[in-house]
């Protein structure tokens, strides 16, 4: 099901922007810029690290977080997702977006078998 709740200008950003703010779980301070793919209108991410100390992890945890961009705050809510032809698509969206000469070797990296098991889309709960 499609989480197409997020504000307008947040798509933008994306389009714009190839780093966008997060920060998950009760225990972070600050956000974290990392890359995030927008595919049919839902956003996704995956963790690079794969760290038992992560953005990622802590969504898995706690299932709340923040994404920041610009001087704006979006509440959301973690969703890992282990759909195949799901992952696919978020594959094709990393290979497409991060082209730059060096993005291109991450994006080939994170759309490796073994990243998909760390993918999580993100759920608008509210805007602050």
């Amino acid at each position: 099901m499609p989480h197409t709740n997020f504000p307008p200008d947040f798509y933008e950003h994306l389009k714009q922007n190839t780093l966008t703010g997060i920060k998950a779980g009760s225990r972070r301070d600050s956000f974290l810029d990392i890359w995030m793919v927008n595919v049919e209108g839902r956003i996704f991410a995956r963790s690079w690290g794969k760290s038992e100390k992560s953005w990622f992890t802590a969504l898995l945890q706690e299932k709340t977080g923040q994404i920041k961009y610009g001087d704006r705050i979006i509440n959301i809510e973690g969703i890992p997702c282990k759909d195949a032809a799901l992952n696919a698509k978020i594959d094709q969206a990393y290979l497409a977006r991060y082209t730059s000469s060096e993005n291109l070797p991450y994006a080939i990296g994170i759309t490796q078998p073994e990243y998909a098991g760390y993918t999580m889309e993100f759920v608008c709960v509210d805007v602050g």
